[in-house]
């Protein structure tokens, strides 16, 4: 299956999100993520702005996928991130309507929904999305992504076998530790971490991330 750009028909893929610098993306490309997660939200403790970014995402070539995290981004910021043509992906991480993502669909903007869940009734969204992936995250209040909380892992199979046009990227809480047993319950084509790899908010710790995509490849196989 192609995602972004990126063939895991025989792979479950590996999101490294809250990257904010050159050294640390190339490094991370090198250990075999196979995308990048860039926050382009002022509030988060990974946050990157676009102009600081956008110059060394572009040197990094097209090999890895890059996904521009946003939450509630105003029309004018989504579409300096469109322009700068260094992004695959416009994650959605807010609160963002179904109107207004079927609105951004519609301009043609690569544009994919992340949800915060805690029960099964959080997943009935996604039967009206336009088809693609989604992005699945434990609920945590006033926090949008990167708390490392889990949520039920069977939410997410129970999310790819109730709408099989959506594949399931799972983040919330993973580890090198857990990852292994994440992929097992939640069966998703792509895994997502940001403060389980990290040595401090921003700076990923090299070692943990090699750790983490030699267990999703472990998983897998």
């Amino acid at each position: 299956m192609d995602v972004f750009g990126r063939d895991l028909t025989d792979t479950v893929g590996v999101k490294i999100c809250g990257i904010r610098s050159a050294e640390q993306a190339a490094e991370i490309i090198a250990r075999g993520a196979d995308f990048l997660g860039i926050n382009l939200w002022p509030e988060s403790k990974r946050y990157i702005a676009l102009d600081q970014c956008s110059p060394w995402l572009r040197e990094l070539g097209p090999d890895v996928p890059r996904i521009a995290v946003t939450v509630n981004a105003s029309d004018d910021e989504l579409q300096a991130i469109v322009e700068s043509e260094v992004f695959e992906a416009i994650q959605l991480h807010g609160d963002e309507s179904l109107e207004r993502y079927e609105a951004l669909v519609a301009r043609g903007w690569p544009v994919f929904r992340a949800l915060r869940v805690r029960s099964d009734d959080d997943l009935n969204p996604i039967a009206h999305f336009p088809a693609g992936p989604v992005l699945l995250d434990a609920y945590a209040p006033n926090e949008y992504g990167g708390s490392g909380e889990t949520f039920d892992w069977q939410l997410a199979r129970l999310a790819s076998e109730r709408f099989p046009q959506h594949p399931v990227f799972l983040a919330g809480g993973l580890v090198p530790e857990n990852v292994a047993q994440a992929i097992r319950q939640a069966e998703p084509i792509a895994v997502d971490v940001a403060s389980g790899v990290e040595s401090s908010h921003g700076v990923k710790d090299l070692a943990l991330v090699a750790d983490f995509i030699t267990a999703v490849k472990e998983a897998r196989s």
